[in-house]
C-alpha cells in the first residue's frame, strides 16, 4: 500500500538535487513551491480522522479498477474512490477511508489467494495502490475492492513468468493518444474483448485542452459536462478532474479491468511538446515546474504504478524494466522529463548543427546508460523498448535535404546513434521499439544507415495509432505517398484509429494493426488493416 510521507523531507531533498539545472530556484523557494503544488500532507494531516465506510452514500468505484506492471511474484492493483467524480475531492471529505481488497483464482472469488485492507488518503485524492506479493508466477488472478456495502467491478490481471523460465509466447497490445474531445474510445471496447497478456500505454493518456459541455466531437445530446472541464489543465485539481472525466468512459474502464497495463507518459499528460523544464509557451521555468509537479502527482494517483514511481515534487522516475521469462525484456522509457529543448524552435527542419549537437539528448545521460547497461545484461530473446516518439528516421518531404520532426528522435540524432551503438555493442539481435504520439500506424525497419536501404536492419519499430486523437482519420492520409517514397524503410502507414497487437514467439514476432472506421460516432467495428512478421535473428518486417 502507499505510505503517506509524514513531512516534507523527501521532497526537499529531491528539489535540492536539481538546483544545478534549475538555478532560478532557491532551496527554500523550491521546497515551498513544490509543497504547495502537490498539496503534500503535513505530519498532523496524515493522522486525520477516518471516515466511517458505512457513511459513503454513493458508489465510490465510478472510475473503475486497474492493475499494472506485472512481476513474477506480485501484481499492482489500483482504484480511486470518487462517488461524485466530477467534483473536486470526488465527493468525499478530507478523511481517510478503509478499503478492503481481494485477489482470487476465480471470477466468483470462491478461491481467494490474498486479501487485506488499504487506506485511501485524501492527500492522494483517495487513490489506492496495492502491491500484492507472494504470488505464483505466470498465473491469472481476479481482484475487487470493497468500501462499506459497496463492491467494485471485478478486474482480471496476471503475474509474469519467472525470469529464468523459457516462455513460448506473449501477446501484447500497444495503445496511445486518447483525446476525449476527439471521439469515442471504441477501440478500447474491442481491446477489452481481445486476447492479450498485457497492454502498453505509450503516452497521451489525457489531453490538457478544454473540453466543451457537449464533449467535443462526441457531441452529447443526452448529457452536459460541467464547466470545470472547459479550461486547460494547470492546477492539481484540474488534472485530477480531467482523469475523472477520462476514466468515466466505460470502454476505457473495461480495458483496464480486462488486462494489466504498463504505462508511460508523453507530453499531453502535462503540456504539449514540453521538454524538461521548458514549456511550450516559454513560461518561467519555476512556474512551469509547479504545473509539472501537479501533472506528475495526478498521473501517479490515477495510474496502476508502484511506489518507486511516486513523484517527488516535479520529478518522477518513470523509466523502469520488466521481464517476461526469458522471452522478453521491456525497457520502458521516458523521453520527456530529461530531454534537451527541441532544436530550431520545434519546427520541422533539415538536420543541422543545432539538432545534431552531440550534447543533445532525448533520454538524459542517466537513462541512456541504464538502457544500454540493461541490454548488456539481458538474457531475453526479444528486447522491447516501449517509448513515446518516432524512433526511426522519418523524412517529411522528397527534397535532398528533407525536413525532419524536431520533437521525435530525428531531432536528437546523436542520442539515437548512441543508443543504436549500444545495442550493437550488446549484440542485441531482436530489437523492437514500440511507439505512440503521431496518431497513425507505422511499421519501420530500423536501419544501421537510414540513407542506405541496403544497410543492415538492426530491429523493427511498431507505431501504434491513436485511440481517438485526430478524430476519424483516413486509411491513406494526405502525406501517405510522400512518406512512403521518402522512407523506403517504412513498410506500413495507416491513418485510422485503433491499436496494435504484437505476438512475440521463439521463432518470430507478428504485429497486427487493428483499426476502427470512425470514432466520432459510437459503436464502430474493428478490422485488421495489415499484419507483419519479423524473424528471430533476421530482423526486417515482411507481410504476414
Amino acid at each position: 500500500m502507499t505510505r503517506i510521507p509524514s513531512q516534507h523531507a523527501p521532497e526537499l531533498r529531491a528539489a535540492a538535487q536539481h538546483l544545478g539545472r534549475r538555478r532560478f530556484l532557491t532551496v527554500t523557494g523550491a521546497a515551498a513551491a513544490l509543497a504547495f503544488a502537490v498539496n503534500l500532507p503535513t505530519a498532523g494531516s496524515a493522522a486525520a480522522a477516518e471516515l466511517d465506510a458505512a457513511k459513503v452514500a454513493g458508489d465510490p468505484f465510478t472510475l473503475g479498477v486497474a492493475s499494472g506492471d506485472p512481476q513474477p511474484d506480485s501484481v499492482l492493483l489500483w482504484t480511486r474512490l470518487a462517488p461524485k467524480p466530477y467534483e473536486t475531492g470526488g465527493g468525499l471529505p478530507a478523511q481517510r477511508v478503509e478499503v478492503r481488497w481481494e485477489l482470487a483464482h476465480d471470477e466468483r472469488f470462491r478461491r481467494v489467494a490474498r486479501r487485506g485492507t488499504v487506506t485511501a488518503h485524501p492527500e492522494f485524492n483517495h487513490s489506492v495502490h496495492v502491491e500484492v506479493g507472494h504470488l505464483a508466477p505466470g498465473r491469472v488472478y481476479y481482484y475487487r475492492f470493497r468500501v462499506g456495502r459497496w463492491i467494485s467491478g471485478t478486474g482480471r490481471t496476471r503475474t509474469a513468468p519467472e525470469a529464468s523460465r523459457r516462455v513460448a509466447g506473449l501477446t501484447l497490445a500497444a495503445v496511445s493518444c486518447q483525446a476525449y474531445h476527439d471521439g469515442y474510445f471504441t477501440a478500447y471496447k474491442h481491446l477489452a474483448e481481445d486476447d492479450v497478456d498485457v497492454v502498453f500505454h505509450l503516452g497521451d493518456y489525457l489531453y490538457e485542452y478544454a473540453v466543451t459541455s457537449a464533449g467535443g466531437a462526441r457531441a452529447y445530446t443526452d448529457r452536459v459536462l460541467p464547466d470545470v472541464f472547459n479550461r486547460e489543465t494547470v492546477t492539481l485539481d484540474d488534472y485530477r478532474l480531467r482523469y475523472a472525466l477520462y476514466k468515466s468512459d466505460p470502454d476505457l474502464r473495461a480495458a483496464h479491468a480486462a488486462h494489466p497495463f504498463v504505462v508511460t507518459w508523453d507530453d499531453h499528460e502535462t503540456e504539449n511538446n514540453y521538454a524538461d523544464d521548458v514549456s511550450e509557451n516559454d513560461d518561467p521555468p519555476a512556474e512551469f515546474l509547479l504545473r509539472r509537479a501537479s501533472a506528475y502527482r495526478a498521473y501517479w494517483e490515477n495510474q496502476p504504478l508502484r511506489r518507486p514511481q511516486l513523484p517527488t515534487g516535479p520529478d518522477a522516475q518513470l523509466y523502469r524494466r520488466l521481464v517476461w521469462g526469458r522471452l522478453a525484456q521491456f525497457d520502458i522509457l521516458d523521453t520527456r522529463q530529461y530531454r534537451s529543448n527541441q532544436a530550431y524552435g520545434d519546427t520541422a527542419h533539415a538536420p543541422g548543427p543545432e539538432s545534431d549537437d552531440p550534447a543533445r539528448t532525448i533520454t538524459g545521460a542517466t537513462q541512456e546508460r541504464w538502457l544500454i547497461d540493461g541490454w548488456r545484461h539481458s538474457r531475453a530473446l526479444w528486447n522491447v523498448v516501449p517509448q513515446q516518439v518516432t524512433f526511426s528516421e522519418r523524412k517529411l518531404d522528397l527534397t535532398a535535404a528533407a525536413k525532419l520532426s524536431m520533437d521525435a528522435w530525428d531531432g536528437y540524432r546523436a542520442s539515437r546513434a548512441r543508443v543504436l551503438a549500444g545495442a550493437k555493442a550488446a549484440r542485441v539481435e531482436n530489437l523492437m521499439v514500440l511507439t505512440g504520439d503521431v496518431h497513425v500506424g507505422y511499421a519501420f525497419d530500423i536501419k544501421d544507415d537510414f540513407d542506405d536501404p541496403a544497410s543492415r536492419t538492426l530491429g523493427t519499430e511498431i507505431v501504434a495509432t491513436s485511440i481517438t486523437s485526430g478524430k476519424d482519420g483516413a486509411e491513406k492520409p494526405s502525406t501517405w505517398e510522400t512518406y512512403t517514397k521518402a522512407n523506403p524503410h517504412l513498410k506500413f502507414y495507416n491513418g485510422r484509429r485503433g491499436y496494435v497487437t504484437v505476438g512475440l514467439g521463439e521463432e518470430s514476432a507478428r504485429a497486427d494493426f487493428k483499426t476502427v472506421s470512425a470514432v466520432t460516432v459510437p459503436g464502430a467495428g474493428i478490422t485488421t488493416a495489415a499484419s507483419f512478421v519479423t524473424a528471430v535473428g533476421d530482423q526486417g518486417l515482411r507481410p504476414a
